[in-house]
């Protein structure tokens, strides 16, 4: 006898339905996104990628690019120079945010990429901070003093230009090239005098040793605009999905600074840190992204040059020469 509209089939029958339909669902999503025919696009990140962070830790940016037929791909690197390589050598597509500095060292390197994005100047995200009780107060009084930096970072950038409005050179100094770890822990120590840093670590060592700051890139110093790259290749290829990318970074920008709180509560179990720490952080932080442009890159240029005036850089670059992406309207 045929089912009527109102029969049901017997429980059973209906429940091995369901566990066989959910068995086929997880197996179509343990496929590789090729199999799925999905297209894989590549993130390279750093752990201070604070809007790429916020992206993915609210599957912002997944949900937006799953829509249009991507699967996103993450990786983590330690700081921006892996980062440049790994695009360089074709293991990622698109870079989360990273020093002004970076994107030069790579194109010195002869690295093929185009800058797709820019936020705005932060020149309070970088700083040289001293300890509690030192009694340096101006840079004039970093002379024969012990200063730590990363090498080739923003920070460093800062460093060079803060001693020469000084009258000072890297020779007048001791520059230790420390990463973040270990100069905290030197400054902790007493084995360093002073230390160019960025966010989150000034404010860190401002909460938690009292450190302050002896000058940030105010005043013209270093105006520390942060860059987004995606591999020369990728941009051709795929100029809606990394627009895609673009809003998503441009709106979780506004969502930041019109939510610090909610922002600083997301971040801070990833970044180790108290809320109130990360919070002060953001604070100095634009994170007002925008589109790039010939005219906002001049100071990429200063930067090259500064740098291989010091010999540190292994050949001149001209920065008109990188690929800007512009947006597609």
């Amino acid at each position: 006898m045929p089912l009527s509209f109102d029969e049901r089939p017997p429980p059973a029958l209906s429940y091995l339905f369901t566990v066989l339909l959910m068995c086929a669902w997880l197996v179509v999503a343990a496929l590789p996104a090729h199999a799925r025919g999905l297209k894989e696009i590549r993130v390279g990140y750093q752990k201070s990628s604070a809007l790429i962070t916020l992206l993915r830790t609210q599957g912002t940016l997944a949900k937006a690019l799953a829509a249009e037929g991507y699967r996103v791909q993450w990786s983590e690197f330690t700081s921006g120079l892996p980062l440049t390589e790994a695009l360089n050598v074709g293991a990622i597509d698109v870079t989360g945010d990273m020093a002004d500095t970076v994107p030069v060292f790579a194109q010195a390197a002869g690295t093929r990429f185009v800058y797709f994005a820019q936020e705005a100047p932060s020149p309070h995200g970088q700083a040289i901070v001293v300890p509690s009780g030192s009694p340096i107060v101006t840079l004039a009084q970093l002379k024969g003093r012990r200063v730590a930096v990363a090498r080739a970072s923003g920070a460093h950038y800062l460093l060079l230009r803060a001693l020469a409005s000084a009258g000072l050179t890297p020779r007048d100094i001791q520059v230790d090239y420390l990463q973040p770890a270990d100069a905290r822990a030197a400054l902790a120590s007493g084995s360093i005098d002073a230390w160019s840093v960025w966010e989150p670590y000034i404010s860190a060592v401002e909460a938690q040793s009292g450190a302050h700051v002896l000058a940030d890139g105010s005043h013209g110093l270093a105006s520390y605009q942060r860059y987004y790259l995606a591999s020369s290749t990728f941009a051709a290829a795929d100029p809606q999905a990394l627009r895609t990318i673009y809003e998503a970074l441009r709106e979780a920008g506004i969502w930041a600074k019109a939510h610090p709180q909610e922002a600083a509560r997301l971040l801070a179990p990833l970044w180790g840190l108290d809320e109130a720490t990360v919070a002060s952080a953001l604070s100095h932080r634009s994170l007002l992204v925008r589109a790039v442009t010939r005219k906002r890159l001049a100071e990429q240029q200063r930067i090259a040059d500064v740098f291989y005036a010091q010999g540190l850089l292994p050949t001149a670059v001209d920065t008109a020469r990188a690929g800007i992406w512009s947006v597609p309207r």
